[in-house]
């Protein structure tokens, strides 16, 4: 495997990238228009160039990463790819959408993966023709730090296309952990109801948003408060998320807190809005 294609150069697509890419991986880095895609491109550039500058990247490994990440912006360009890798927003009808234009154009042969955090692989890969290619392939953000891959095989999944992608994980220095194609995957599942518990909490006026951080960090030895990390991964996300386990379970124990719909609706989505349950400047 030489070229890979990453659909969507927002902040998970582009750290998907700049990790295969720093492995020598040629990577066609697409969006839904050229200065997307450079600008993809871009950020990944600024990242890498903070590294350099602090001493923890060397230059020749930074330019030869950067030489390696192509900017495209048509989907056709997934003739060219022996991997697809689909890092779109987390909409269902949007990632099948995807699919079955990546499924026109790939070469036969070719792996198609999406990087979904909580859907069904099982119900992406029906859009096309070759389901038994499609596999989900969950990287956690920032990519270029987190160590963890998720594997999800769909109900067809071949198993040269699972071990195909077990072994590429690893050879992007990743640790890949297998798990069963149920909605939330194991991190999400069990990440999601905790954070939304969290909102809960603030919501039932048990304690602030500050000291419900402080008792998680300090209490559970957790790096980073619930309601910090809800505001990093975006509160529309956590939302969706949250959605399709309740959805996908049919149990009201993942029945999103009314606060954290209340913020979405609100435009208040955390990090990327400026405002979440915290304030960013």
């Amino acid at each position: 495997m030489n070229t890979v294609m990453v659909v969507g150069a927002g902040q998970m697509g582009a750290g998907i990238a700049e990790v295969f890419a720093a492995k020598g991986f040629h990577v066609l880095l697409h969006d839904q228009s050229k200065e997307l895609a450079e600008r993809g491109k871009l950020g990944i550039e600024g990242r890498l160039g903070r590294l350099l500058k602090k001493g923890y990247a060397k230059e020749e490994d930074v330019e030869s990463t950067l030489k390696l990440i192509e900017p495209v912006f048509q989907l056709s360009e997934a003739a060219r790819a022996e991997l697809v890798i689909e890092a779109a927003t987390e909409n269902g009808e949007i990632k099948k959408q995807i699919f079955k234009t990546i499924d026109e154009f790939a070469p036969e042969g070719s792996i198609m993966a999406t990087n979904t955090s909580s859907l069904p692989i099982t119900d992406i890969a029906s859009i096309t023709s070759r389901p038994e290619q499609v596999i989900g392939m969950h990287f956690m953000n920032p990519v270029p730090r987190m160590k963890l891959v998720e594997v999800i095989r769909g109900l067809a999944t071949s198993d040269d296309v699972y071990e195909e992608i077990m072994a590429t994980s690893k050879k992007l220095g990743k640790i890949p952990v297998s798990a069963e194609d149920f909605p939330g995957f194991v991190s999400n599942r069990i990440l999601m109801p905790m954070l939304n518990e969290a909102i809960f909490t603030l919501y039932e006026g048990v304690a602030s948003a500050e000291d419900i951080d402080t008792v998680m960090k300090l209490g559970m030895n957790h790096p980073m408060g619930p309601l910090t990390l809800a505001d990093f991964i975006g509160l529309d996300t956590c939302l969706s998320i949250m959605n399709v386990l309740h959805d996908g379970f049919g149990d009201s124990k993942y029945r999103p807190c009314p606060l954290l719909k209340k913020y979405v609706q609100a435009g208040w989505l955390g990090k990327k809005t400026g405002r979440g349950f915290f304030v960013y400047e």
